[in-house]
């Protein structure tokens, strides 16, 4: 659920994560992310992908924005904020879900995690930390809760791979075992308290650690040579955005925005209707499901280059010479070895083996193949 592509335009200051020196020092590409410098990759952004799938990478994602809620009435707050069941979740789970406008369209998607009875935290994308802010400062307007922007108490880092867990249990005494996918429980790791979350946005396992900033540098060497004897290596989010692709995961500004539902994402599943009481959005979001059972609005699908030329953002995705749809994220696949898209297209030429279906790419009309998502999963 995270933002990777690096923003247009470059604000007159960026904000600099906890771990800016060590980037700088590692050689880091750095680039504008939603104002914050950010490294995009180290090396070569095709290994540091393979190394995340087979071994592990290291990420540094503080610029997401946390935000937490506390409060006799902070489950009620999110209940009535946010699409999802939040009071549903039990302490020490997280769960998946989006904040949208009255008129059903999606402002962000988020993580939030139940620390407690009463605390959560709302992880929201760093391009959208402010809007989410904003809007959970106004709808908590009558409720018995706070809303707290902790988005300088943090510092975010990601150990993800099939090494990972043996990575981290090196570093930590905490029940890594009994962690399941999305949960967290709080830790010490290399001798630093974190809140260590079984989460992530690559496809495969792995682990997100919040603490305090000034226990950055320390956590990210630790965790560098713990993992020096099986291949880790320090990501940026060039790979991360080629990872979460492969994963089919959307991105917000790509797959998701404010003229979409999570209906017509493919993603009602996060919309729960049988919770109590109202909810922002609820009246819109039920005419979205109506007209998503019944005549689907375009469909988001997995298309699969025939050829090598890679498809972008933007893109159309033609058919019997029209357009069908529109490309939302493209790139090359380094798991696969071909080019990779996900794109809205007209319910008709959704299903998967759809023939006649390609890209317009400057002009030339390149074959692809349409494919369900994700194009990857694990191995369990």
């Amino acid at each position: 659920m995270s933002s990777t592509d690096p923003a247009s335009a470059r604000p007159a200051e960026q904000r600099r994560t906890a771990l800016d020196a060590v980037h700088r020092a590692l050689g880091a590409t750095m680039t504008d992310f939603a104002g914050w410098d950010m490294p995009l990759r180290y090396g070569s952004e095709r290994d540091e992908h393979l190394a995340v799938r087979t071994r592990a990478g290291l990420f540094d994602l503080s610029h997401m924005g946390e935000i937490t809620v506390t409060g006799p009435q902070a489950a009620a707050l999110l209940d009535f904020a946010l699409v999802g069941n939040i009071g549903a979740v039990k302490a020490g789970r997280a769960r998946y879900t989006m904040i949208c406008r009255a008129d059903g369209g999606i402002l962000d998607d988020l993580i939030v995690y139940r620390l407690a009875e009463t605390e959560f935290m709302v992880v929201a994308n760093a391009s959208n930390a402010q809007v989410v802010l904003d809007a959970l400062v106004e709808r908590a307007d009558g409720f018995d809760a706070e809303v707290r922007d902790d988005r300088d108490a943090y510092a975010l880092l990601a150990v993800q791979g099939p090494e990972s867990p043996g990575i981290l249990a090196s570093v930590t005494d905490a029940d890594l075992d009994g962690l399941k996918y999305y949960a967290g429980l709080p830790g010490t790791v290399a001798g630093v308290p974190a809140l260590i979350a079984r989460t992530g946005y690559t496809g495969e396992d792995g682990f997100e650690l919040f603490v305090r900033p000034e226990h950055a540098v320390e956590l990210w060497q630790a965790l560098t040579k713990a993992g020096e004897g099986v291949g880790l290596v320090p990501c940026g989010l060039s790979c991360r955005d080629t990872l979460r692709l492969e994963a089919g995961m959307p991105l917000y500004g790509h797959e998701l925005n404010t003229s979409l539902t999570p209906f017509d994402a493919g993603l009602g599943r996060v919309v729960k209707f049988d919770k109590e009481g109202d909810f922002v959005g609820r009246a819109a979001l039920e005419a979205a499901a109506e007209r998503a059972a019944s005549q689907p609005p375009r469909v988001l699908v997995g298309l699969v280059a025939e050829g090598r030329r890679v498809p972008r953002a933007g893109y159309a995705v033609v058919a019997d010479g029209r357009v069908i749809g529109e490309v939302t994220s493209g790139a090359p696949s380094p798991t696969l070895g071909k080019p990779l898209a996900m794109a809205y297209v007209d319910a008709a030429h959704a299903a998967p083996g759809t023939e006649g279906v390609g890209v317009d790419i400057r002009g030339s009309h390149e074959p692809y193949e349409v494919v369900p998502l994700p194009f990857y999963k694990r191995q369990k």
